[in-house]
């Protein structure tokens, strides 16, 4: 049981300040997404090439509020928006639950031509203070990494960082197959994208 990179997410208050914070870091503007009925939430996507998009998301207040938690926290998300979530894809979600339970529950989701499931704990929070990686089981034949048609930016580096990185480093070991991605011991929880763009060497954070 792999767990590779999928995607990672910049959450806001607002959708634009979501989208916005990522293209002003990047100087590429997001693409148009879709709407998540049963969690009241929306987006926008952009591609990076090699099967890797950024994802901005956040409270539709168009959608009536859901009955339980949102996911990624989303309830509770609070100030600038900022890059804050990252999704790895696994080839079988029950498996993957076995051995990385804390993940949550699979939620069987659609959009579009879209199906998959997703692990969602119970209260929405992903344990190491939302940065334990979001689980994602894609069953369509062409996810949105591959889809997507690649914008410029290339993604280098995504460091995650936290006061028990090590321990959430060696519970993720045995499975996190993801080069690009490295653990960073610090006294504030973040993620820091490292990208080559057109426009240069550029952060996301």
């Amino acid at each position: 049981m792999t767990l590779e990179l999928d995607h990672v997410a910049v959450l806001g208050e607002t959708l634009e300040e979501a989208a916005a914070h990522a293209e002003a870091a990047l100087g590429c503007p997001m693409l148009p997404g879709g709407v998540h009925p049963r969690y009241g939430t929306h987006n926008r996507l952009l591609g990076l090439g090699e099967g890797l998009y950024i994802e901005a998301i956040a409270i539709d207040p168009a959608a009536p509020p859901p009955d339980h938690a949102r996911w990624f926290g989303l309830d509770d998300f609070s100030g600038p928006a900022r890059l804050d979530k990252w999704v790895c894809h696994v080839p079988d979600m029950t498996k993957a639950l076995e051995a990385l339970p804390m993940a949550g529950t699979p939620v069987q989701l659609a959009r579009g031509n879209l199906r998959w499931l997703m692990a969602v704990p119970e209260d929405g929070h992903l344990p190491y203070d939302g940065l334990f990686p979001a689980l994602i089981e894609w069953q369509s034949p062409v996810p949105p990494g591959s889809a997507l048609p690649a914008a410029g930016p290339r993604l280098e580096r995504l460091i995650v960082a936290h006061p028990e990185a090590e321990a959430l480093e060696a519970l993720l070991a045995p499975h996190l197959d993801a080069p690009l991605v490295s653990f960073e011991t610090a006294p504030r929880p973040g993620l820091r994208a490292e990208l080559t763009t057109p426009h240069g060497r550029r952060v996301l954070q």
